[in-house]
Protein backbone atom coordinates (compact mmCIF):
# COMPACT_ATOMS: atom_id res chain seq x y z
CA UNK A 1 0.00 0.00 0.00
CA UNK A 2 1.46 3.33 -1.03
CA UNK A 3 1.62 5.79 1.85
CA UNK A 4 0.34 9.37 1.43
CA UNK A 5 2.70 12.28 1.91
CA UNK A 6 2.50 15.90 2.98
CA UNK A 7 -0.97 17.21 3.86
CA UNK A 8 -2.56 13.89 2.93
CA UNK A 9 -0.32 12.13 5.47
CA UNK A 10 -1.33 14.64 8.14
CA UNK A 11 -5.03 14.07 7.44
CA UNK A 12 -4.57 10.29 7.36
CA UNK A 13 -2.70 10.21 10.66
CA UNK A 14 -5.26 12.51 12.28
CA UNK A 15 -8.09 10.20 11.22
CA UNK A 16 -6.15 7.15 12.39
CA UNK A 17 -5.55 8.68 15.81
CA UNK A 18 -9.25 9.48 16.19
CA UNK A 19 -10.14 5.88 15.38
CA UNK A 20 -7.52 4.51 17.76
CA UNK A 21 -8.65 6.90 20.49
CA UNK A 22 -12.23 5.71 20.08
CA UNK A 23 -11.14 2.08 20.39
CA UNK A 24 -9.00 2.92 23.43
CA UNK A 25 -11.97 4.39 25.19
CA UNK A 26 -14.78 2.13 24.01
CA UNK A 27 -13.21 -1.27 23.46
CA UNK A 28 -14.31 -3.48 20.58
CA UNK A 29 -16.77 -1.79 18.20
CA UNK A 30 -18.22 -2.20 14.74
CA UNK A 31 -17.28 0.18 11.96
CA UNK A 32 -20.70 1.77 12.21
CA UNK A 33 -20.23 2.49 15.89
CA UNK A 34 -16.77 3.92 15.27
CA UNK A 35 -18.10 6.14 12.46
CA UNK A 36 -20.71 7.61 14.79
CA UNK A 37 -18.09 8.46 17.40
CA UNK A 38 -15.40 9.93 15.13
CA UNK A 39 -17.71 11.57 12.60
CA UNK A 40 -16.13 10.06 9.48
CA UNK A 41 -18.02 8.86 6.42
CA UNK A 42 -18.37 5.11 5.96
CA UNK A 43 -16.07 5.18 2.93
CA UNK A 44 -13.34 7.16 4.70
CA UNK A 45 -13.61 4.99 7.79
CA UNK A 46 -13.37 1.84 5.67
CA UNK A 47 -10.15 3.15 4.13
CA UNK A 48 -8.69 4.09 7.52
CA UNK A 49 -9.60 0.82 9.24
CA UNK A 50 -8.37 -1.14 6.24
CA UNK A 51 -4.94 0.48 6.58
CA UNK A 52 -4.87 -0.07 10.36
CA UNK A 53 -5.84 -3.72 9.91
CA UNK A 54 -3.17 -4.27 7.27
CA UNK A 55 -0.48 -2.75 9.47
CA UNK A 56 -1.60 -4.65 12.57
CA UNK A 57 -2.72 -1.68 14.68
CA UNK A 58 -6.17 -3.21 15.09
CA UNK A 59 -7.68 -6.68 14.72
CA UNK A 60 -11.08 -8.22 14.09
CA UNK A 61 -12.12 -9.81 17.38
CA UNK A 62 -15.61 -11.09 16.52
CA UNK A 63 -18.91 -10.02 14.95
CA UNK A 64 -22.10 -8.62 16.37
CA UNK A 65 -24.05 -11.72 15.29
CA UNK A 66 -25.01 -12.64 18.86
CA UNK A 67 -26.55 -9.22 19.53
CA UNK A 68 -27.77 -8.39 16.04
CA UNK A 69 -31.51 -8.14 15.47
CA UNK A 70 -33.13 -8.94 12.13
CA UNK A 71 -31.46 -10.15 8.97
CA UNK A 72 -28.34 -8.90 7.30
CA UNK A 73 -24.68 -9.70 7.33
CA UNK A 74 -23.10 -9.58 10.81
CA UNK A 75 -20.75 -6.63 11.27
CA UNK A 76 -17.16 -7.22 12.29
CA UNK A 77 -16.09 -5.77 15.62
CA UNK A 78 -12.66 -4.16 15.70
CA UNK A 79 -10.30 -3.67 18.65
CA UNK A 80 -6.74 -2.56 19.33
CA UNK A 81 -4.19 -5.28 18.68
CA UNK A 82 -2.61 -5.95 22.11
CA UNK A 83 0.66 -6.94 20.43
CA UNK A 84 0.98 -3.82 18.30
CA UNK A 85 3.77 -1.44 19.25
CA UNK A 86 2.44 2.05 18.50
CA UNK A 87 5.14 4.23 20.04
CA UNK A 88 8.85 3.59 20.59
CA UNK A 89 11.25 5.40 22.90
CA UNK A 90 14.98 4.86 22.34
CA UNK A 91 17.77 6.19 24.58
CA UNK A 92 21.30 5.91 23.18
CA UNK A 93 23.65 6.27 26.14
CA UNK A 94 27.42 6.34 25.96
CA UNK A 95 27.65 2.55 26.42
CA UNK A 96 24.12 1.15 26.04
CA UNK A 97 20.80 1.67 24.33
CA UNK A 98 17.45 1.47 26.18
CA UNK A 99 14.27 0.70 24.24
CA UNK A 100 10.68 1.09 25.48
CA UNK A 101 7.67 0.19 23.33
CA UNK A 102 4.12 1.30 24.18
CA UNK A 103 0.78 0.32 22.73
CA UNK A 104 -2.04 2.59 21.56
CA UNK A 105 -3.23 2.98 25.16
CA UNK A 106 0.26 4.16 26.12
CA UNK A 107 0.83 1.09 28.27
CA UNK A 108 4.41 -0.18 28.05
CA UNK A 109 4.47 -3.52 26.26
CA UNK A 110 8.17 -4.30 26.45
CA UNK A 111 11.44 -2.66 27.44
CA UNK A 112 15.09 -3.55 27.80
CA UNK A 113 18.65 -2.54 26.99
CA UNK A 114 21.79 -3.78 25.31
CA UNK A 115 25.38 -2.56 25.55
CA UNK A 116 28.06 -1.52 23.10
CA UNK A 117 31.61 -0.19 23.37
CA UNK A 118 32.09 3.41 24.45
CA UNK A 119 33.93 4.21 21.22
CA UNK A 120 31.49 2.39 18.91
CA UNK A 121 30.64 4.49 15.82
CA UNK A 122 27.07 5.57 15.31
CA UNK A 123 26.44 3.11 12.50
CA UNK A 124 27.36 0.26 14.86
CA UNK A 125 25.15 1.66 17.62
CA UNK A 126 22.19 1.94 15.28
CA UNK A 127 22.68 -1.56 13.88
CA UNK A 128 22.89 -3.03 17.40
CA UNK A 129 19.74 -1.10 18.35
CA UNK A 130 17.88 -2.53 15.35
CA UNK A 131 19.02 -6.06 16.21
CA UNK A 132 17.88 -5.58 19.80
CA UNK A 133 14.51 -4.12 18.75
CA UNK A 134 13.98 -7.15 16.51
CA UNK A 135 14.88 -9.47 19.38
CA UNK A 136 12.36 -7.73 21.66
CA UNK A 137 9.73 -8.26 18.98
CA UNK A 138 10.40 -11.99 18.79
CA UNK A 139 10.72 -12.53 22.54
CA UNK A 140 7.62 -10.54 23.51
CA UNK A 141 5.44 -11.13 20.45
CA UNK A 142 5.25 -7.41 19.69
CA UNK A 143 5.22 -6.07 16.14
CA UNK A 144 6.02 -2.61 14.78
CA UNK A 145 3.95 -2.38 11.61
CA UNK A 146 1.71 0.34 13.05
CA UNK A 147 4.25 2.59 14.75
CA UNK A 148 2.90 6.12 15.04
CA UNK A 149 6.11 7.71 16.26
CA UNK A 150 9.64 7.10 17.52
CA UNK A 151 11.36 9.29 20.09
CA UNK A 152 15.15 9.02 20.27
CA UNK A 153 17.55 10.36 22.87
CA UNK A 154 21.24 10.80 22.06
CA UNK A 155 24.15 11.79 24.33
CA UNK A 156 25.62 15.24 24.14
CA UNK A 157 24.12 18.34 22.52
CA UNK A 158 21.53 17.81 19.81
CA UNK A 159 19.88 20.76 18.02
CA UNK A 160 16.09 20.46 18.27
CA UNK A 161 15.33 23.60 16.30
CA UNK A 162 17.01 25.98 13.83
CA UNK A 163 19.71 28.08 15.45
CA UNK A 164 18.36 31.38 16.73
CA UNK A 165 21.36 33.46 15.68
CA UNK A 166 22.94 33.65 12.23
CA UNK A 167 26.30 33.44 14.00
CA UNK A 168 25.40 30.32 16.01
CA UNK A 169 26.19 26.83 14.76
CA UNK A 170 24.82 23.48 15.79
CA UNK A 171 27.00 21.60 18.25
CA UNK A 172 27.96 18.04 17.20
CA UNK A 173 27.38 15.06 19.46
CA UNK A 174 30.40 14.15 21.58
CA UNK A 175 30.66 10.63 20.10
CA UNK A 176 30.74 11.79 16.51
CA UNK A 177 27.75 12.73 14.41
CA UNK A 178 24.32 11.44 15.38
CA UNK A 179 22.83 13.26 12.41
CA UNK A 180 21.94 10.04 10.59
CA UNK A 181 20.04 8.42 13.46
CA UNK A 182 16.70 9.97 12.51
CA UNK A 183 17.03 9.03 8.84
CA UNK A 184 18.03 5.47 9.79
CA UNK A 185 14.92 5.00 11.95
CA UNK A 186 12.61 6.63 9.41
CA UNK A 187 14.02 4.35 6.73
CA UNK A 188 13.62 1.26 8.90
CA UNK A 189 10.15 1.89 10.34
CA UNK A 190 8.54 4.55 8.11
CA UNK A 191 7.28 6.49 11.14
CA UNK A 192 7.74 10.07 12.37
CA UNK A 193 10.91 10.51 14.42
CA UNK A 194 11.87 13.01 17.13
CA UNK A 195 15.50 13.27 18.31
CA UNK A 196 16.84 15.18 21.31
CA UNK A 197 19.44 15.00 24.06
CA UNK A 198 18.71 11.91 26.15
CA UNK A 199 19.08 13.52 29.57
CA UNK A 200 16.80 16.36 28.55
CA UNK A 201 14.20 13.74 27.73
CA UNK A 202 14.89 12.09 31.10
CA UNK A 203 14.26 15.47 32.75
CA UNK A 204 10.90 15.60 30.99
CA UNK A 205 10.03 12.12 32.28
CA UNK A 206 10.91 13.11 35.86
CA UNK A 207 9.04 16.40 35.65
CA UNK A 208 5.78 14.60 34.81
CA UNK A 209 6.37 11.40 36.80
CA UNK A 210 4.15 12.48 39.66
CA UNK A 211 1.14 12.92 37.39
CA UNK A 212 1.36 16.72 37.24
CA UNK A 213 4.13 18.78 35.71
CA UNK A 214 6.76 20.55 37.82
CA UNK A 215 7.21 24.06 36.45
CA UNK A 216 10.83 24.51 37.57
CA UNK A 217 13.11 21.50 37.80
CA UNK A 218 16.82 20.85 37.43
CA UNK A 219 17.81 17.29 36.48
CA UNK A 220 21.27 15.69 36.45
CA UNK A 221 21.98 12.07 35.55
CA UNK A 222 25.13 10.22 36.62
CA UNK A 223 25.67 7.29 34.29
CA UNK A 224 28.30 6.38 31.69
CA UNK A 225 28.45 10.13 31.23
CA UNK A 226 26.94 13.08 33.10
CA UNK A 227 24.14 15.05 31.53
CA UNK A 228 21.21 17.15 32.57
CA UNK A 229 18.04 18.91 31.65
CA UNK A 230 16.12 22.01 32.67
CA UNK A 231 12.46 22.79 33.09
CA UNK A 232 12.13 26.55 33.55
CA UNK A 233 8.87 28.45 33.86
CA UNK A 234 6.86 25.43 32.80
CA UNK A 235 8.91 24.82 29.64
CA UNK A 236 11.42 22.13 28.75
CA UNK A 237 14.44 24.22 27.79
CA UNK A 238 16.66 23.27 24.85
CA UNK A 239 18.79 26.39 24.43
CA UNK A 240 19.78 28.05 21.15
CA UNK A 241 21.96 25.14 20.02
CA UNK A 242 20.77 22.27 22.22
CA UNK A 243 23.33 22.83 25.00
CA UNK A 244 20.93 23.62 27.84
CA UNK A 245 21.59 21.36 30.82
CA UNK A 246 25.07 20.13 29.83
CA UNK A 247 26.23 20.01 33.45
CA UNK A 248 28.67 17.19 32.71
CA UNK A 249 30.95 19.58 30.84
CA UNK A 250 31.16 22.28 33.48
CA UNK A 251 34.73 22.44 34.77
CA UNK A 252 35.17 21.44 38.42
CA UNK A 253 38.91 20.61 38.51
CA UNK A 254 41.06 22.99 36.41
CA UNK A 255 44.02 20.58 36.59
CA UNK A 256 41.86 17.49 36.25
CA UNK A 257 41.69 14.65 33.74
CA UNK A 258 40.94 15.13 30.06
CA UNK A 259 37.26 14.82 29.22
CA UNK A 260 35.79 13.24 26.10
CA UNK A 261 34.76 16.78 25.04
CA UNK A 262 38.42 17.85 24.82
CA UNK A 263 38.47 20.02 27.96
CA UNK A 264 40.04 19.09 31.29
CA UNK A 265 38.44 18.59 34.69
CA UNK A 266 34.80 18.48 33.61
CA UNK A 267 32.22 17.16 36.07
CA UNK A 268 31.98 14.02 33.92
CA UNK A 269 35.62 13.20 34.68
CA UNK A 270 34.75 13.14 38.40
CA UNK A 271 31.16 12.01 38.79
CA UNK A 272 30.33 9.64 35.91
CA UNK A 273 30.21 5.94 36.76
CA UNK A 274 33.45 5.13 34.86
CA UNK A 275 35.19 8.06 36.60
CA UNK A 276 34.06 6.92 40.06
CA UNK A 277 35.20 3.35 39.40
CA UNK A 278 38.54 4.59 38.04
CA UNK A 279 39.12 6.82 41.09
CA UNK A 280 38.46 3.88 43.40
CA UNK A 281 41.04 1.86 41.47
CA UNK A 282 43.55 4.73 41.69
CA UNK A 283 43.12 4.55 45.46
CA UNK A 284 43.83 0.83 45.53
CA UNK A 285 40.28 -0.58 45.48
CA UNK A 286 39.72 -2.58 42.31
CA UNK A 287 36.14 -2.08 41.14
CA UNK A 288 35.09 -2.78 37.57
CA UNK A 289 31.29 -2.77 37.57
CA UNK A 290 28.35 -1.26 39.38
CA UNK A 291 27.80 -4.63 41.03
CA UNK A 292 31.32 -4.37 42.49
CA UNK A 293 30.48 -0.87 43.70
CA UNK A 294 27.22 -2.07 45.25
CA UNK A 295 29.04 -4.77 47.20
CA UNK A 296 31.55 -2.24 48.54
CA UNK A 297 28.78 0.19 49.51
CA UNK A 298 27.00 -2.58 51.40
CA UNK A 299 30.26 -3.25 53.30
CA UNK A 300 30.62 0.50 54.01
CA UNK A 301 34.11 0.52 52.50
CA UNK A 302 35.79 3.82 53.49
CA UNK A 303 37.45 4.34 50.08
CA UNK A 304 34.12 4.04 48.29
CA UNK A 305 32.45 6.40 50.73
CA UNK A 306 35.26 8.92 50.24
CA UNK A 307 35.07 8.77 46.44
CA UNK A 308 31.27 8.92 46.31
CA UNK A 309 31.11 11.90 48.65
CA UNK A 310 33.78 13.78 46.68
CA UNK A 311 31.92 13.16 43.44
CA UNK A 312 28.64 14.25 45.02
CA UNK A 313 30.22 17.44 46.37
CA UNK A 314 31.31 18.29 42.81
CA UNK A 315 27.80 17.61 41.54
CA UNK A 316 26.37 19.71 44.35
CA UNK A 317 28.61 22.66 43.50
CA UNK A 318 27.53 22.60 39.83
CA UNK A 319 23.80 22.17 40.38
CA UNK A 320 23.89 24.52 43.37
CA UNK A 321 25.31 27.27 41.18
CA UNK A 322 22.65 26.61 38.57
CA UNK A 323 19.97 26.58 41.27
CA UNK A 324 21.10 29.97 42.55
CA UNK A 325 20.45 31.39 39.08
CA UNK A 326 17.28 29.45 38.22
CA UNK A 327 15.59 28.91 41.62
CA UNK A 328 14.08 25.49 40.77
CA UNK A 329 11.44 23.83 42.93
CA UNK A 330 13.20 20.49 42.60
CA UNK A 331 16.67 19.13 41.87
CA UNK A 332 16.56 15.53 40.69
CA UNK A 333 19.64 13.28 40.67
CA UNK A 334 19.25 10.26 38.39
CA UNK A 335 21.22 7.24 37.30
CA UNK A 336 21.40 3.69 38.62
CA UNK A 337 24.31 4.63 40.88
CA UNK A 338 22.01 6.82 43.00
CA UNK A 339 19.98 3.74 43.94
CA UNK A 340 23.14 1.80 44.74
CA UNK A 341 24.63 4.62 46.79
CA UNK A 342 22.03 6.87 48.49
CA UNK A 343 24.91 8.83 50.00
CA UNK A 344 25.24 10.62 46.65
CA UNK A 345 21.84 12.31 46.94
CA UNK A 346 22.42 12.95 50.64
CA UNK A 347 25.72 14.72 49.93
CA UNK A 348 24.31 16.66 46.97
CA UNK A 349 21.50 17.84 49.26
CA UNK A 350 23.97 19.02 51.90
CA UNK A 351 26.21 20.77 49.37
CA UNK A 352 23.29 22.52 47.66
CA UNK A 353 21.98 23.68 51.05
CA UNK A 354 25.39 25.20 51.79
CA UNK A 355 25.66 26.82 48.34
CA UNK A 356 22.25 28.52 48.46
CA UNK A 357 20.78 31.22 50.65
CA UNK A 358 20.50 30.10 54.29
CA UNK A 359 16.74 30.68 54.30
CA UNK A 360 15.22 27.13 54.25
CA UNK A 361 12.17 28.22 52.26
CA UNK A 362 14.46 29.19 49.37
CA UNK A 363 15.95 25.72 49.08
CA UNK A 364 14.70 23.34 46.42
CA UNK A 365 13.67 19.78 47.14
CA UNK A 366 16.63 17.55 46.26
CA UNK A 367 15.58 13.98 45.49
CA UNK A 368 16.65 10.83 43.69
CA UNK A 369 14.99 10.13 40.35
CA UNK A 370 11.72 8.23 40.66
CA UNK A 371 12.15 6.42 37.36
CA UNK A 372 14.74 3.82 36.45
CA UNK A 373 17.67 4.13 34.07
CA UNK A 374 15.28 3.96 31.10
CA UNK A 375 13.91 7.40 31.99
CA UNK A 376 15.39 8.86 28.79
CA UNK A 377 13.43 6.36 26.68
CA UNK A 378 10.27 7.06 28.71
CA UNK A 379 10.83 10.79 28.26
CA UNK A 380 11.17 10.21 24.52
CA UNK A 381 7.72 8.62 24.54
CA UNK A 382 6.30 11.56 26.51
CA UNK A 383 7.79 13.99 23.99
CA UNK A 384 6.10 12.02 21.21
CA UNK A 385 2.72 12.37 22.88
CA UNK A 386 3.46 16.09 23.07
CA UNK A 387 0.49 17.36 25.05
CA UNK A 388 2.30 18.22 28.30
CA UNK A 389 2.40 22.00 28.88
CA UNK A 390 6.16 21.57 29.39
CA UNK A 391 6.44 20.98 25.64
CA UNK A 392 4.94 24.25 24.45
CA UNK A 393 7.04 25.33 21.48
CA UNK A 394 8.94 22.02 21.47
CA UNK A 395 9.50 20.48 18.01
CA UNK A 396 7.11 17.83 16.78
CA UNK A 397 8.18 14.39 15.64
CA UNK A 398 8.81 14.47 11.92
CA UNK A 399 9.49 12.08 9.09
CA UNK A 400 10.36 12.22 5.44
CA UNK A 401 6.63 12.55 4.74
CA UNK A 402 6.34 15.61 7.03
CA UNK A 403 3.61 13.83 8.93
CA UNK A 404 1.93 15.87 11.62
CA UNK A 405 1.60 15.52 15.38
CA UNK A 406 -0.55 13.21 17.41
CA UNK A 407 -2.34 14.78 20.34
CA UNK A 408 -2.57 12.08 22.99
CA UNK A 409 -2.02 11.65 26.72
CA UNK A 410 1.18 11.25 28.71
CA UNK A 411 -0.49 9.65 31.73
CA UNK A 412 0.48 6.01 31.18
CA UNK A 413 4.08 6.74 30.31
CA UNK A 414 4.49 9.39 32.98
CA UNK A 415 3.94 6.69 35.56
CA UNK A 416 6.07 4.15 33.68
CA UNK A 417 3.25 1.59 33.71
CA UNK A 418 3.81 -1.73 32.02
CA UNK A 419 1.90 -4.88 31.34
Amino acid sequence: MSMPTGVHALVRRTHEERVLRALRGGGAMSRGQIAEIVGLSRSTLSEITGSLLQRGAIVVVDTDAAKREGSGRPAERLALDPGSGQFMGVDFGHRRVHVVVADASHEILVSGSTRYDDDAPWRTRIDLAFEFIDRLSVDAGVHYGALQGIGIGVPGPYPTQPTASPHATAVPALHGSADDVDAAFVGRFDAPVLVDNNTRLAALAEAISGGSAVDDLLYVRLSDGVGGGLVVGGRLVTGSTGLAGEFGHVMVEPEGKECRCGKFGCLETVASVPAILATCQDLGLRLETLDDLRASVERSHPVVDQVLRAAAVAVGHVVGTAAMALNPAQIVVGGEITRIAPVIVQQVTATVAYELFPRPAARPLVRAAELSDDDGAIGALAALFHNSPLLAGYPEADAASQAGPRQTTTEGVAHGRSR
